[in-house]
C-alpha cells in the first residue's frame, strides 16, 4: 500500500539508504524508487554482505549515483564523511542483527557503520531477520539502546520468513518506512505547551520482604505514549512502576513501587497537568498487612492473605479535576466495551482506551496492541493491531481532537 501522503514531499531532501546483508535486500530497490519518486536524492551505501544479494549496479542505475561499498577506495574522498555531510536522514533498510549490534555499540569496521559515527542527521532503521533473532535478548538490548538515543527503529512484521518459519522478522512495509522518514524530517509540534502526566507499568504490593502481588504489565504502552507526547512537543512527566524498559530521554521520570506511592506521585503533579493518561496497571487490592520477615512454608498447610482495596487513583483524580483531560485504560478479558463504558462513566473520565489483553499478538509484554477508544460524548474509534508507538500517536490525536472540539465521525475503524 502506498503512503497516505502526496508525492513530492521529499523534494529537495537528500537521503542515505544503507543496505545490509539480509535476504530482504531486494526490497530496498523498490524503496529507493519510492524515495526518488517522492523527490529525494539518494546515496546508496552497501555492506559487503549486501552485495551478495543485490548487485551494486542495480542501485547505481536507479539512483543515478555511484554506490559506496568500500571504506578504502583509492583516489576518492573520505566517503564516510562526505556522503552523510549533506544528508537530511540516514535510512538503513534492511538492517541485520549484526548491523544493529555495531550501531548500538559504536563499532565501525565498514563504510556504513563508520558513517553513522560521523553523521549528525536523523537515523531510521528497519530491521529484518529470520527465526527467533528479533526476540533474542541481545538484539532486544541493542534495539532498546538505539531507541534511547533517539534512533527510529521500525519493528519488523510477523509473517512467513525465508526459512519457512512464521515469526516476527519481515521487513516493515514500504509505506511504514516512508512514513517514518517523513516524520523524522517534518516533526510534529501540535502538543507544544501541553503538560502531560502519564503513568506506566505495574505496581508491586508487598506480602513480606521478598514476595509481592503484581501483574503482567510491561509498561511498554505508557512508555510509548510518553515518547510520542515528547516527540510532539509536550512537557512530559512519566510516573512508572517497576519495569526493565530503558528510560526515555527528554522526559521527567518518577519511579514508584506501590499503588499508594503511585497515587501520591500522580496527585502531587496533577495540578500541573493539562492531560493525564493513566496507562499503568495499578493493583486493585493489596495485602492488609506486610509480614516483617519472610513467611516460611514449614509448619503451614495453607496461607491466607487478607487483602484490602488499593487507592483508586482515577476516582481521586476525577474528584480533583478542574480543566484537565483525564484518560484511563481498561485492560479486559471479556465484555470489553461494556466494562470500558462502565469505567468511563463511574470514574468520570473524558476518554478510555479499552484493550483485550487475551488477544493474540497484543496486550501485556507485546510490542503491538489493539484497542477501542471511547469518549465521554459517546464516540468510539476502533484501532486494529499496530505497534504500541503508533497506537500512542493515534491516542494523542484523539485527545487533541477532544481538547480542541474537533469531532470526527462517531465510529471509526483503523486497521
Amino acid at each position: 500500500m502506498e503512503p497516505h501522503r502526496s508525492p513530492g514531499l521529499l523534494q529537495g531532501k537528500r537521503l542515505v539508504l544503507g543496505v545490509t546483508g539480509s535476504i530482504a535486500a531486494y526490497k530496498a530497490v523498490s524503496l529507493l524508487r519510492t524515495f526518488k519518486a517522492q523527490g529525494a536524492a539518494v546515496s546508496v551505501v552497501m555492506t559487503a554482505a549486501a552485495t551478495k544479494f543485490v548487485a551494486p549496479l542495480t542501485f547505481e542505475v536507479l539512483s543515478g549515483e555511484r554506490v559506496v561499498t568500500d571504506l578504502f577506495h583509492t583516489h576518492e574522498e573520505m566517503k564516510h564523511l562526505t556522503v552523510p555531510e549533506n544528508a537530511h536522514a540516514i535510512v538503513v533498510a534492511p538492517a541485520t542483527a549484526n548491523f544493529l549490534a555495531k550501531a548500538a555499540l559504536g563499532l565501525a569496521d565498514d563504510v556504513l557503520s563508520t558513517m553513522l559515527l560521523a553523521a549528525r542527521c536523523p537515523f531510521i532503521v528497519a530491521p529484518a531477520m529470520d527465526g527467533g533473532m528479533w526476540r533474542h535478548p541481545t538484539v532486544v538490548e541493542h534495539v532498546d539502546l538505539l531507541r534511547s538515543r533517539g534512533v527510529r527503529v521500525i519493528d519488523p512484521e510477523e509473517g512467513p520468513l525465508a526459512s519457512g518459519q512464521v515469526a516476527q522478522g519481515r521487513l516493515a512495509t514500504e509505506s511504514s518506512i516512508v512514513e517514518a522518514v517523513l516524520a523524522a524530517l517534518t516533526p510534529r509540534s501540535d502538543w507544544q505547551g501541553q503538560n502531560v502526566l502519564i503513568s506506566a507499568g505495574p505496581t508491586q504490593e508487598a506480602i513480606d520482604p521478598v514476595r509481592f502481588i503484581s501483574n503482567r504489565s510491561s509498561g511498554k504502552m505508557g512508555y510509548a505514549i510518553a515518547e510520542a507526547a515528547r516527540d510532539r512537543g509536550a512537557n512530559v512527566v512519566l510516573v512508572t512502576g517497576p519495569t526493565s524498559l530503558p528510560r526515555p530521554s527528554g522526559v521527567e521520570i518518577v519511579s514508584v513501587t506501590t499503588a499508594k506511592e503511585m497515587a501520591e506521585a500522580i496527585c502531587r503533579r496533577f495540578p500541573w497537568a493539562t492531560v493525564v493518561v493513566m496507562a499503568a496497571a495499578v493493583a486493585d487490592f493489596c495485602p492488609k498487612e506486610q509480614a516483617p520477615h519472610k513467611l516460611k512454608k514449614h509448619g503451614r498447610s495453607s496461607l491466607v492473605l487478607e487483602l484490602e482495596p488499593a487507592p483508586d487513583i482515577l476516582a481521586m483524580l476525577s474528584a480533583r479535576k478542574t480543566n484537565q483531560i483525564l484518560v484511563g485504560f481498561a485492560a479486559e478479558t471479556e465484555r470489553l466495551l461494556a466494562h470500558a463504558e462502565t469505567k468511563l462513566k463511574e470514574k468520570g473520565l473524558d476518554m478510555i482506551v479499552a484493550n483485550d489483553v487475551t488477544r493474540a499478538g497484543a496486550g501485556f509484554g507485546s510490542d503491538n496492541n489493539a484497542a477501542v477508544i471511547l469518549t465521554r460524548e459517546g464516540r468510539q474509534r476502533e484501532l486494529g493491531l499496530m505497534s504500541k508507538r503508533k497506537l500512542a500517536d493515534e491516542l494523542l490525536t484523539e485527545v487533541k481532537n477532544l481538547r480542541t472540539g474537533c469531532h470526527p465521525p462517531s465510529v471509526i475503524s483503523v486497521g
